[in-house]
Order: C-alpha cells, then sequence, then structure tokens
C-alpha cells in the first residue's frame, strides 16, 4: 500500500510532545576536539532562507573549535544523508523539515525531509522496505522525499562516532524513534523538540542551546534548562526542547564527542 506524508506547515516544521530532559558542553581540552568537524544541514534554505542565523552558528561552532560545513537547498538528497556518516561530523545541526506520519497504523513514525523531488523510479528498494516516504509541506508544495529511522539504521553508510545531533524540526522528539535510530547508529547524544515550532523561535532557540553548550560550557542538561529559561517554549505551539538518551544528561559536549 502506497504511503505518504502530508504536513502543514505553520511557519516551520511540525512537531508533538515526547522525551526526557537533559544536557551538556565544554571547551575543546584535546587535540582531537580541536580538530573536529560540525555540519550545518540547512534543507529550509530554499524557502526559508536566514543567512544571519549560518553565520551566527557558524561563528558559535569555530569560537569553540569545530571546522564548519554548511549543506545547503538542493544539496539536502536522500543520497547525502546515506553518506552522512562517512563526513566525520562531530556535531550535526538540522534545520531541516520534519514531521509525522499521518496514518493510523506508523503514527509513530518520524520524518525528516530531503529537496529532492520525489519520482515513482528513484529510490524503489527503500521506499518499499518503509526506509523513504514522499511528502510535502502544504497543499500547493511539490512532493520530495523523506526519510526515516529506518533508513538511518539500515541505509545510511558506515557509523557516527560519538556524534551531537541537534534537530531543529518539528515533532523530532514527540516520539522516540528518531532519537534511537541516531543514537544506534552512533551519535552521543540527540536533541529536538517535542511539538510544532515556529521558525523564527526554533532559529533563535537553537542559537542559544548551542551557546550554552559550547560558549557557556554547560552540560547537556543545563544547556536545556537554561534555553527552555531564557527563550521559553514555542509560544504558538508551546514545543519544549528534550534530549536523549537519559546518560548523556550530564557530559559536555567535549565529553560527548571523545
Amino acid at each position: 500500500m502506497r504511503r505518504y506524508l502530508f504536513l502543514a506547515l505553520a511557519g516551520l516544521v511540525l512537531a508533538l510532545p515526547g522525551l526526557t530532559p537533559f544536557c551538556g558542553c565544554g571547551a575543546p581540552g584535546t587535540d582531537s576536539s580541536a580538530e573536529a568537524k560540525a555540519a550545518i544541514v540547512d534543507q529550509l534554505h530554499t524557502l526559508y532562507p536566514n543567512q544571519a542565523f549560518v553565520e551566527r552558528m557558524t561563528l558559535e561552532l569555530e569560537a569553540y573549535g569545530f571546522r564548519v560545513d554548511v549543506w545547503r537547498g538542493d544539496a539536502v538528497t536522500v543520497d547525502f544523508y546515506r553518506k552522512l556518516p562517512t563526513y566525520g561530523y562531530k556535531l550535526i545541526i538540522f534545520r531541516v523539515h520534519s514531521g509525522l506520519e499521518v496514518e493510523a497504523d506508523v503514527a509513530n513514525r518520524t520524518w525528516l525531509f530531503t529537496s529532492e523531488p520525489y519520482s515513482e523510479a528513484s529510490h524503489v528498494i527503500e521506499r518499499l522496505t518503509g526506509e523513504l516516504t514522499f511528502a510535502r509541506t502544504h497543499e500547493d508544495a511539490p512532493w520530495v522525499f523523506a526519510i526515516g529511522a529506518r533508513f538511518i539504521t539500515k541505509s545510511m553508510n558506515g557509523d557516527f562516532d560519538n556524534t551531537v545531533i541537534i534537530m531543529m524540526g518539528c515533532s523530532t522528539t514527540r516520539h522516540w524513534d528518531m532519537a534511537e535510530a541516531f543514537t544506534k547508529k552512533g551519535a552521543s547524544t540527540y536533541l529536538g523538540w517535542n511539538a510544532s515550532v515556529d521558525l523564527d523561535y526554533v532559529d533563535r532557540a537553537a542559537l542559544d542551546l548551542v551557546s550554552n553548550l559550547c560558549t557557556e560550557a554547560m552540560t547537556v542538561e543545563q544547556a536545556i534548562d537554561s534555553t527552555m529559561n531564557e527563550v521559553g517554549p514555542d509560544p504558538t505551539y508551546n514545543a519544549f526542547l528534550y534530549g536523549y538518551p537519559k546518560q548523556s544528561a550530564n557530559q559536555t559536549i567535549a565529553e560527548l564527542i571523545r
């Protein structure tokens, strides 16, 4: 049976309630952390560009000691996600549309949008095995491919190496599937919002979170608590920031990427 994802966005992406909060950070204290690479995956760039956000986030990460790559718009394809673990990033920020499957029997499945136009002739095996679906942000938007947790565990090449994952999309901690998939694939921690988020809000909150983690050298739990106190939940959707797994709550970035 054909499955598809239809998401109506209120200002950015989708999200809903879900995980247990935690936190972590610290300045690079070893040669390996000083040489660590970070990535900003800005799938939203084509329709919702925010160059000021990218520049400020890059400065925060570089000040910590990361070398930063930015992947924008059309570069965010199925094959980009497939190869992502092989690039060796220690921290990845996903400024990406996300949402939940609308069919009742798969309601717990979270999906990350690509910018790759949907085609019946492409990625047939992954579609048949439930690793990919097709999605759009509203009725007039074009269909694109979206990846699910099964794609992360079964079709991504290689493993992450204690990578910190920050998800800016909606519903990314409503359910556990995406968080579990990334950690099973080698991520050390996974942070995201538990309900729909407005784009202006989440851009601001993500910058605050990374500043708390890196510039202020907070633990993951401290950083989450501080961001929720300073910026608050999403004012429209009441989305809160959560983290996974619980054991990473009291670790710093230096410890998490070691």
